[in-house]
């Protein structure tokens, strides 16, 4: 089960990209993909980047529970 919505639409992406046999759509699925992954990558930098210049324990927690930073 995914955890996030990126990692929900790249599974939905897999699952089409799975039932498809013109190699032109596979490679549209495929480069959706990337770009879901590099979203990802983005996505782990910035809450890096927010943990690092936060040193408040609480407001970290409540960023979490927001659902702002993983």
């Amino acid at each position: 089960m995914p955890e996030t919505t990126l990692e929900a639409l790249d599974d939905l992406l897999r699952s089409v990209e799975e039932n498809i046999d013109d190699s032109e759509d596979v490679y549209k699925l495929r480069s959706a993909r990337q770009l879901v992954e590099v979203l990802k990558q983005r996505q782990v930098d910035r809450d890096e980047a927010i943990e690092n210049a936060i040193s408040d324990e609480e407001i970290l927690a409540n960023l979490r529970d927001l659902g702002y930073i993983s």
